[in-house]
């Protein structure tokens, strides 16, 4: 059984930096695509960041492109979402997710098998 745990969030003054992680359980990452969502109250979950297994390829949403870094850590099965100079509008539960498709639809939620529970991030003006 996969089970995806994140961990990280917190609130945070504009400017302001977190980390977020998601460990795998039951499942490596190998062959896998692994992504970052948000949600924020009354909006649709998006697409913030994905990687592809060994970090060869990485994807990033134009809102965090240049704030937001995914990175991943194989002998930890963990992947990490730096978020840096963070804005009011970052404000959502992240969550991480995982599919078996490749990372070719990295945006589109519907793509994705497994999910986290999320992890709250608040930032504030």
């Amino acid at each position: 059984q996969v089970q995806l745990v994140e961990s990280g969030g917190g609130s945070v003054q504009a400017g302001g930096s977190l980390r977020l992680s998601c460990a795998a359980f039951g499942y490596t990452y190998s062959g896998t695509c692994m992504g970052w969502f948000r949600q924020a109250p009354g909006k649709e979950r998006e697409g913030v960041a994905a990687i592809w297994p060994g970090g060869s390829s990485t994807y990033y949403a134009d809102s965090v492109k240049g704030r937001f870094t995914i990175s991943q850590d194989n002998a930890k099965n963990t992947v990490y979402l730096q978020m840096n100079t963070l804005k009011p509008e970052d404000t959502a539960m992240y969550y991480c997710a995982l599919t078996f498709r490749g990372c070719g639809d990295w945006g589109r939620p519907e793509m994705y098998n497994y999910w986290g529970q999320g992890t709250q991030v608040t930032v504030s003006s």
